[in-house]
C-alpha cells in the first residue's frame, strides 16, 4: 500500500452528489474522466489514502477540504469525538477551538469539531461512491469490494457517532437521504454480508506487499464490532451477540492472525504493535487485521499517527523519537487508575526537577528515582501501562485539580511511538512512520469475550478469552467476569485507540452519573450529563442545507 499511497499526490476527484454535506468547504478537484493524469490504480490508492492523508501534496497545501488541513483528516476527527470526551485523556490547551465542549461534554449542533468529522465522513463516502459507480465492471470484483468495505466502515462511524447518516450508495446529483438507527444498521450488516465472499480470503493482505488493504479479515472484524454494538444502534430492537461471536470465531479459527507476544530488544509484544516499524515487524503485523498506512517521509500528515505521537510528547521527554512536540493530550486520572486503583503510580516530585538536562541525564535521574516507563509498567504488573511520569519536560501531577492549565496536569501517555525495534527513530523526526491498527486481533478476543458474557451461560469461555489478553500483558489473570471487569479491560487494552466513547455507551456509562471522571459535565471530579449526549448532533449547516436530514433529540 505504501507504493500506492505515494502516488496519491497526482490524483484529484470530482466531488458531487453530497453537496449539502460539504457545506462551504470549497472542495476543488479534477474529474478523472477528463484528467490526462487519471489512472484507475491511482484512483484506488486515493480511496485508501483518505484514511491517512488530508490532501494531494502533504501535510498542508492542496487539501481535500479547505480550512485547517491537519484538523480535517479522517482519523483525527473521529478519534477526537471518540476519545477527548472520555475518561482517557484531556487536551491541555482549553482555548483551542471547541476543545472545552469535548472536554466537558457540552457540544451543540454548531460545534466545529463535530462538523469536521461529519464533513470528512461525507466527503470520503462520495469518493467511494464515485469509484464504485465508475469502476464496477472495469476493475476486478474483489477490488470493488474493498472500496465497498471502506464505505461501510465510514457508515459505521456515522452510525456510531450520529446514529444516522446522509445516505447515498450511488454517485449522482441527488440529495442524500436520511438513514438512521436500525435501517442504517441493517444496511451495513447486509452490505458486509454481500461483499465478504468477494473479498480476498482472510489474511491475504497480511504481508509486506499488500499490508493495509482490506480482505475478508477486515470485513469480519467490522462485522463483529457492528454486531456487538447492535443493541445500542437499534435501540434494543436487535441483539446480534451470537453474530459477533460467530465472526470472531471465523477470525480466530482461521489462524491468519496471532497476538504480538514476544519481547524484542526490551520492547514488549504489546508495545511493538504501536511502534514506527509495526509494518515491518512480522510479529506486530500478524496481530494487525487492518491498518491505516503511514510513512514519515512519504505520507506526511498532521491527522494520523503524527497526531498520536506528537500530541503526547513534550520537549525534554526521553525516547521521544520526534522533534515535533505538540504537548496536547495527557492522561486523565481515571485512565491511570485502571492500572493503579489507589493512585500509587511512581511519579517524580517537585524537588526532583532538572533544568537544561540532556536526554542521558533525564534517563539516569528517572532510573535513580524509579519513575521511568519501565518502572511504571513493573509497578502496574501490566505491560500496557505505558505512561511516563519522570522528570523529562517537567514535573507532572496526577490530575489538574480544579483547573486545566497545561500538559503536565497528568501522566504522559507513551503507547504510540515513532521508535523502531532497533532503537532508531522512524524515517522522519517530524512525521510518524507508525501505522494505525484500526482492527487488531486483541479486539476480536475481547469482542468474543463480551459477546459470550452477554449471551449468558458461557462465562468460562468469556473469562478464557479475556485472560488471553491479560496473559499477553503479563498481568494477573482474572478469576471472574462481570460488566465492570469487561469495560475496564476494554480501556486497559485499547486506550487512546479512538473507541472509548463507543465502549462506554455500550455499557451505559457514558451519560448519566453512574460513572464519573474528571471534568465530565464541566466540574472537577465529574457530574452526570443528559442522555442526549450519547450521540452527536447533526451539524446545523447540514440541517439547513439538506431538507432530508432531521436533528437528533436534545439538540
Amino acid at each position: 500500500m505504501k507504493k500506492i499511497i505515494i502516488k496519491t499526490a497526482v490524483i484529484g476527484l470530482l466531488v458531487a452528489g453530497m453537496t449539502s454535506c460539504t457545506d462551504d468547504l470549497n472542495i476543488s478537484s479534477i474529474d478523472p474522466k477528463s484528467s490526462s493524469t487519471y489512472d484507475a490504480t491511482e484512483l484506488l490508492a486515493k480511496q485508501y489514502a483518505t484514511l491517512g492523508l488530508t490532501g494531494q501534496t502533504g501535510p498542508a497545501g492542496n487539501a481535500d477540504i479547505s480550512g485547517d488541513e491537519g484538523e480535517s483528516g479522517f482519523y483525527r476527527t473521529v478519534f477526537n469525538l471518540e476519545t477527548l470526551c472520555t475518561d482517557e485523556c484531556i487536551w491541555a490547551w482549553q482555548t483551542d477551538t471547541d476543545i472545552p465542549a469535548l472536554t466537558t461534554i457540552a457540544w451543540s449542533s454548531s460545534s466545529v469539531r463535530v462538523n469536521w468529522a461529519y464533513q470528512r465522513l461525507a466527503y470520503d463516502v462520495t469518493l467511494y461512491n464515485q469509484f464504485i459507480s465508475e469502476q464496477t465492471g472495469k476493475m476486478s470484483d474483489d477490488v470493488i469490494a474493498e472500496v465497498r468495505f471502506l464505505r461501510a466502515l465510514h457508515y459505521w462511524y456515522f452510525l456510531d457517532l450520529f446514529h444516522k447518516a446522509p445516505f447515498k450508495d450511488t454517485f449522482n446529483a441527488d440529495m442524500p437521504v436520511e438513514k438512521a438507527g436500525k435501517d442504517l444498521y441493517d444496511w451495513i450488516d447486509q452490505e458486509l454480508t454481500a461483499i465478504e465472499p468477494t473479498l480476498k480470503a482472510i489474511g491475504s493482505y497480511d504481508n509486506s506487499s499488500n499490508f493495509g488493504r482490506a480482505d475478508q479479515g477486515a470485513a469480519y472484524a467490522l462485522h463483529a464490532r457492528l454486531a456487538l454494538n447492535s443493541a445500542v444502534y437499534t435501540d434494543g430492537a436487535t441483539k446480534d451477540y451470537q453474530k459477533a461471536k460467530d465472526y470472531c470465531d471465523k477470525i480466530i479459527s482461521s489462524g491468519a492472525y496471532a497476538l504480538s507476544e514476544n519481547e524484542k530488544n526490551g520492547f514488549s509484544g504489546y508495545a511493538q504493535v504501536f511502534m514506527g516499524d509495526n509494518d515491518e515487524n512480522p510479529q506486530a503485523m500478524k496481530e494487525i487485521i487492518f491498518a491505516i498506512r503511514q510513512d514519515g517521509s512519504k505520507t506526511e500528515e498532521y491527522a494520523g499517527s503524527t497526531y498520536l505521537v506528537s500530541s503526547m510528547r513534550i520537549s525534554g521527554m526521553p525516547y521521544a523519537n520526534t522533534d515535533n512536540y505538540w504537548s496536547c493530550n495527557f492522561a486523565r486520572k481515571n485512565l491511570v487508575e485502571k492500572f493503579f486503583p489507589t493512585d500509587n503510580i511512581p511519579m517524580a516530585k517537585a524537588d526532583d526537577a532538572l533544568t537544561k538536562a540532556t536526554e542521558a541525564e533525564v534517563i539516569a535521574k528517572d532510573n535513580a528515582l524509579g519513575v521511568s516507563t519501565a518502572d511504571v509498567i513493573a509497578a502496574a504488573g501490566d505491560d500496557r501501562a505505558m505512561f511516563y511520569t519522570g522528570v523529562g519536560g517537567g514535573i507532572r501531577t496526577l490530575s489538574p485539580g480544579k483547573q486545566i492549565t497545561g500538559f503536565l496536569n497528568g501522566a504522559s501517555i507513551v503507547k504510540w511511538s515513532n521508535q523502531r525495534l532497533d532503537g532508531a527513530s522512524g524515517h522522519n523526526r517530524t512525521f510518524s512512520d507508525t501505522d494505525i491498527p484500526l482492527f487488531r486481533l486483541a479486539e476480536i478476543y475481547l469482542t468474543r469475550a463480551e459477546a459470550e458474557y452477554r449471551l449468558g451461560g458461557q462465562s468460562d469461555a468469556a473469562l478464557k478469552d479475556l485472560n488471553v489478553l491479560r496473559t499477553r500483558a503479563h498481568a494477573v489473570a482474572k478469576t471472574s467476569i462481570d460488566n465492570n471487569i469487561l469495560i475496564d479491560e476494554w480501556c486497559r487494552e485499547f486506550y487512546m485507540e479512538g473507541r472509548r466513547r463507543s465502549d462506554l455507551n455500550r455499557f451505559g456509562l457514558f451519560t448519566g452519573s453512574k460513572y464519573l471522571w474528571d471534568f465530565k459535565g464541566g466540574v472537577a471530579g465529574g457530574s452526570g450529563i443528559d442522555t442526549h449526549f450519547s450521540i452527536y448532533p447533526i451539524p446545523a449547516n447540514d440541517i439547513s442545507g439538506n431538507p432530508n436530514m432531521t436533528q437528533n433529540p436534545g439538540y
